[in-house]
């Protein structure tokens, strides 16, 4: 698998998320046979759903497209650590892996703050990468948030 190459995806679809005013953060699930099954990026502000989270978004397209809510054997690829309810979801939806870009010290799930993807006696463990593309993944984020709080402080 081309973890680059998905990640680059990924974060279009966070690029565009951005600039439609949502947090950059993008995500795509990708199949057993490699073939892209969804992308989707923030929608939390458009959709006023403090849900639409872009792994939500993407589970749910992945799950309609295949006709089963186990996603067995597919892979996520997200440009943020998930937070604990995308984890929760990544959990439930039985995904084989996650791979992340940028850490979330504050409210990472997979690792950084918490780690939901390997809670002892549960039945269903992730499999977890991340630092893929963090780099351009987390200057994005950091752009956003920048921009934010000097609209606030201009505003």
């Amino acid at each position: 698998m081309n973890h680059k190459l998905y990640m680059a995806i990924a974060l279009t679809a966070a690029k565009r998320a951005g600039a439609e005013g949502e947090a950059p953060v993008g995500a795509l699930i990708v199949g057993q046979g490699g073939q892209i099954l969804a992308l989707a990026g923030n929608r939390r502000e458009r959709d006023r759903d403090p849900l639409a989270h872009a792994e939500i978004l993407a589970i749910r397209q992945a799950a309609r497209r295949l006709g089963d809510w186990r996603l067995y054997g597919c892979r996520m690829y997200v440009t943020l650590e998930p937070c604990p309810m995308c984890a929760g979801a990544l959990l439930q939806a039985r995904l084989k892996a996650v791979y992340y870009g940028a850490s979330d010290p504050k409210s990472g799930a997979l690792g950084s703050l918490i780690d939901l993807g390997q809670i002892p006696g549960y039945n269903h463990h992730l499999e977890t990468y991340g630092g893929i593309l963090a780099g351009e993944c987390g200057q994005l984020l950091r752009q956003f948030f920048s921009q934010i709080r000097s609209l606030r402080r201009d505003g």
